[in-house]
């Protein structure tokens, strides 16, 4: 064995050791929040934490219902929004557009998903917010419903241009139009993909913290409609953790718990749809 051969040898070997050294650390870190908030949170995790309001000060118990149900109409805004302006844009960027403004669409959309959250939440509360004269469940929304965008944007048009292009060319060579061709052809072909990442995309928001502060604010009570601020597990999360309550520390831990739950829950429910779709291709 040469010299060289020897020295590539060890290095293969070297990166090897490194990479699993580096899988294994993600995996014990991964494994450690998930037992750190199991042991923290699942302690004051009870039926009544998803049933009941929020105790006043002093009083022990109580639970986080308004801000579970806060943070699914924040949700459902923020798909209401964030899911159609990016369904058909990356639709457009895969199948319509042409070199310059599809360049300056993707370098745009790529722009958005770089900026702060919070900086979102601020041109949130400036558009939506101060007009109003009060924070509201639409406000909080649709500052979320800005950030599932370029994600929705850039997912959607990756996985339209994983379909082959001879089937856009059998559809129309039968005589399908072009608009026929991708809502019955195309889109179909690559819906598994597009889901995955749209619900990888709202588990991405589920968590955000710093937009819903000038937003929705917060509610301790039932929020009266779509207008009205709104509880939510984030913010509930922040306002429990540095508030000097004991309890508060205990109810901050388990919702925690239930919010990243709700966020694997999206992740594990993304990756069955892309392997389920990888196996029927393979059969």
């Amino acid at each position: 064995m040469s010299l060289r051969a020897a020295w590539r040898k060890s290095v293969n070997a070297v990166m090897l050791s490194l990479t699993a050294v580096c899988a294994a650390a993600t995996l014990s870190i991964l494994v450690f929040i998930l037992g750190y908030l199991v042991y923290h949170g699942g302690r004051d995790l009870n039926w009544a934490f998803f049933t009941r309001l929020p105790k006043p000060v002093g009083e022990t118990g109580g639970g986080m219902a308004n801000a579970i149900v806060g943070s699914a109409k924040l949700l459902l805004i923020a798909s209401l929004i964030g899911v159609p302006i990016g369904f058909f844009g990356g639709v457009y960027l895969a199948e319509f557009g042409g070199k310059t403004f599809s360049f300056v669409v993707r370098y745009t959309t790529d722009l958005l998903n770089g900026v702060p959250s919070i900086v979102i939440g601020i041109f949130a509360y400036a558009v939506i917010v101060l007009p109003m004269n009060h924070f509201s469940t639409i406000a909080g929304g649709f500052a979320l419903g800005v950030m599932m965008i370029p994600i929705a944007v850039r997912s959607t048009e990756e996985f339209l241009y994983a379909v082959p292009r001879s089937l856009r060319e059998a559809a129309m060579a039968l005589g399908a139009s072009k608009w026929r061709t991708i809502a019955t052809v195309v889109i179909p072909a690559a819906f598994r993909g597009i889901m995955t990442g749209l619900m990888l995309d709202l588990a991405r928001v589920a968590g955000e913290t710093a937009p819903l502060l000038f937003t929705a604010f917060g509610n301790r009570f039932w929020s009266a409609g779509w207008n009205q601020p709104t509880a939510s597990l984030p913010v509930m999360i922040y306002t429990y953790a540095i508030a000097p309550y004991d309890d508060w520390h205990r109810q901050a831990w388990a919702a925690g718990l239930v919010l990243l739950g709700l966020v694997l829950v999206a992740n594990i429910s993304a990756r069955l749809i892309l392997s389920r779709r990888a196996s029927m291709e393979r059969a």
